[in-house]
Parts: structure tokens; C-alpha cells; sequence
């Protein structure tokens, strides 16, 4: 790859540009499996958890969730005003650059921990959700599982004065929720069918993320010739293990992310640095 083809310099500084070579070298002609993190969805108004910006942040965990029905009620109050900003999130080019870098023949899978469904929005089809989607509603009793659109519009229904008494700004959260204290009077919704209790089809903290998922994850990475990192911390276990094996395997790893990971340390090149420019660098350059 030759300068000329980078990003404008008010894009990628020199030193980016030194590291983006590197990492060409590294995965030109190699199967490259992917790794993303919220740190990708950041440039299409989804904050998230652990950039340099971002706030100290508590999610609600699984046995929080199924606790009762105070739980319930102030999670989907506030889960629902966040999916107005989250639902109708658009890709940016970081995910449009990984779909490219997919379909043009060097990425052959793609593993997101985020819920937002942006990269299957933006054109990517072998890939894995780890965390599951926020598009999807499971309900814990029989397990039927329906559309978190159609439940946003039960929820407007059953509480047609709940916006108006807001204040006209709420920080909204990375896993699509909305900083409020004051949930009392919100009616949750139930299961249509049975009448059970509804959750969002994801993983919450707490939670196991099902065996399936992790299988084709390890699957992918231990026939891979590359690990490409973006926008994670990795400050979990259930993205860092990917990392942890790839390293083992002995495969360069990449890892591009605003900020120190967990996993600096397997990393064969380090980008502190955006994802969406780096990506469409690697994907001017791979594909």
C-alpha cells in the first residue's frame, strides 16, 4: 500500500498511517476473522462503555432483571425511551468498511458483542451476534420470541403521557437505556401469548452467552490466519478469550480501539485510534 492511497492526514495522523502499513502487512493474504465492540457504533450516536469519554456506567444485571417487577418496570421505562436514539441508529463507515472488506474476499467472519445490529444493517452476513439483538423481545416463560418494534409501540400506547412529563434531555446509555431515577407509573408490557414476563432478546450481565454462539466463534478463529480487532476493550472475558486463542494459535493479532485493552498485550500491532477511518484504510487497501 502506498501513502498516496491513506486517508488524508486531517484524517490519519502520520503515525496511524505507519501502524495501518504494518497491519496490511500482517493480514494481506490471510483469512481474517473480526472482533467488534461498541467502540464501533460510537460514530453512529451509540455511546460507549469504557472509551476514554465515557461515564462511570452500572447496567442492570440478570438477577436485578428477574428480581420483580420494580426491576422490570424501570428497566423497560427507560430501555424504551433509549430505543428511539439506539432503533434507528444508521451504520457508519467503520461497519460499511467491514462489510466491504467481507464481501470483497479477506474478512470470512465477522464476531460482534454488540446488540445494535449494525453490521448486518451495513451488509454483513457470516458473522455472529454474541450478545444476541436489540431488534428481538424473548419472553422468560415460553420463550417465544417477537419484535422490539412491535413492543414499542404497545409500550407508547400504555403510556401515552409518560414522554411529556421527561425532561427534554436524557443521556442515553450504551446498551440502549436513558438515565432516569423516576419510573414510577410506567406500565410494562406483557407476553401476548402467555402473559409472561418480557425481556430483550440479549445477553445481560449475568448471563451465559449460549453455547452455539461461542462454538462458531472458536470455530472461526481456529481456522483463521488473522485476528482484526475493533472497538473493544476487551475488558470482558467473553471478547478477550477470543484474543487469549487467537494469540495461542500463534496469529498476528490487530487491535484498533481508542484507548488501552486488555488485550495489548497479544496484540502484533496496536492502533490507538478510531475505527471508522483505520478500517476503511484497511479495507481501501485488502479489499
Amino acid at each position: 500500500m502506498t501513502r498516496s492511497s491513506l486517508p488524508t492526514p486531517a484524517t490519519l495522523d502520520e503515525r496511524t498511517a505507519e501502524q495501518v502499513e504494518q497491519a496490511v502487512a500482517l493480514l494481506r493474504g490471510r483469512r481474517v476473522v473480526a472482533l467488534t465492540g461498541a467502540g464501533m457504533s460510537t460514530d453512529s450516536g451509540i455511546p460507549d462503555y469504557r472509551g476514554p469519554d465515557a461515564p462511570p456506567r452500572t447496567p442492570m444485571t440478570f438477577q436485578q432483571f428477574v428480581s420483580g417487577p420494580v426491576a422490570q418496570q424501570r428497566y423497560w421505562a427507560r430501555s424504551h425511551l433509549g430505543f428511539s436514539t439506539i432503533g434507528r441508529a444508521m451504520p457508519n463507515p467503520g461497519h460499511l468498511s467491514m462489510a466491504r472488506l467481507e464481501t470483497a474476499g479477506p474478512l470470512g467472519f465477522l464476531i460482534t458483542q454488540n446488540v445494535d445490529g449494525l453490521h448486518e444493517a451495513a451488509g454483513s452476513r457470516s458473522m455472529v451476534a454474541l450478545h444476541g439483538r436489540i431488534a428481538g423481545v424473548i419472553c422468560l416463560d415460553c420463550r417465544r420470541v417477537s419484535s422490539r418494534e412491535r413492543l414499542h409501540r404497545r409500550l407508547d400506547e400504555l403510556n401515552p403521557d409518560f414522554v411529556q412529563q421527561l425532561p427534554e434531555q436524557l443521556r442515553v446509555n450504551p446498551d440502549g437505556d436513558v438515565e432516569l431515577e423516576n419510573t414510577a407509573g410506567f406500565r410494562v408490557a406483557r407476553c401476548e401469548v402467555c402473559g409472561g414476563v418480557l425481556k430483550p432478546d440479549v445477553v445481560f450481565f449475568g448471563e451465559t452467552v449460549p453455547p452455539d454462539r461461542v462454538a462458531r466463534s472458536y470455530a472461526a478463529i481456529e481456522s483463521a490466519g488473522a485476528l482484526l480487532v475493533a472497538g473493544s476493550s476487551l475488558t470482558v472475558m467473553s471478547g478477550y478469550r477470543f484474543v487469549r486463542r487467537a494469540a495461542k494459535l500463534g496469529l498476528p493479532v490487530v487491535i484498533v480501539n481508542r484507548g488501552i485493552t486488555r488485550g495489548d498485550g497479544e496484540a502484533t500491532v496496536k492502533l490507538d485510534a478510531a475505527c471508522a477511518p483505520v478500517l476503511g484504510a484497511l479495507a481501501d487497501a485488502l479489499a
